[in-house]
């Protein structure tokens, strides 16, 4: 019986196949498959368990990226998240961390902003906040420059109460007009919330604090790396 092809072109969801399926086909590098609750990713054109049930233990490995704008988060109040579809996965299994896992984001594309109003960024797992900027009063302008880093750092795992992750973000954007860049940093540790026992899937939103016009932010590359 001859073995069919699959490739990597998953967007935020790893395929779940049978054991058959698994058998007969033959994976693209790096394609992602869960089989029995088994996380596998193609290797030489092998499906090989990964030893921590996430992510092969390289030092730095892809898991995400952006392939379009996403949607621009314009004249509303509405907290909306800055990701749009891709190839690759934003989510964690149950039970798929390990303590010590690092991660990386990284964001950029353009906003415009009104004088005075406020900007806020928050990162989840799921429903679950990871971390919160807080309310940013941001200056006067228009079709900015901007970019966003995170790290992420697994410190526990377990239910919530006992699992803990630390963030850190750091925001930037630059005027046009003059090409002064201003930005804010944030640094939060979730040990109450966080649950490492569930699937997690990553979203990072944006929510301005009026309907304005003149308010626009959307990215147009996310990438996401596992770095430890």
């Amino acid at each position: 019986m001859s073995r069919r092809f699959i490739n990597s072109q998953f967007t935020t969801q790893v395929q779940d196949v049978t054991p058959d399926v698994k058998e007969l086909s033959v994976p693209e590098e790096g394609a992602l498959i869960m089989c029995e609750g088994v996380l596998y990713v193609g290797i030489d054109n092998e499906w090989q368990r990964l030893s921590t049930g996430f992510i092969p233990t390289t030092t730095n490995y892809g898991l995400f990226a952006q392939t379009g704008d996403s949607v621009a988060v314009t004249a509303t109040t509405t907290e909306t998240t800055i990701i749009n579809g891709g190839v690759g996965t934003l989510s964690v299994p149950a039970n798929g961390f390990n303590v010590g896992d690092t991660f990386r984001a990284d964001f950029a594309g353009q906003m415009s902003a009104k004088n005075g109003d406020t900007l806020r960024i928050r990162v989840k797992a799921g429903s679950v906040v990871l971390a919160d900027s807080g309310v940013q009063t941001m200056p006067s302008t228009t079709n900015a420059v901007w970019s966003l880093s995170l790290d992420f750092t697994i410190r526990q795992i377990g239910g919530v109460g006992t699992a803990s992750i630390v963030t850190i973000g750091n925001f930037l954007h630059v005027k046009q007009s003059n090409n002064t860049s201003e930005g804010f940093g944030f640094n939060t540790v979730n040990n109450t919330t966080f649950n490492t026992t569930i699937p997690n899937t990553l979203n990072v939103t944006a929510q301005w604090s009026s309907n304005s016009a003149d308010n626009s932010i959307y990215s147009d590359v996310f990438v996401l790396n596992k770095v430890y």
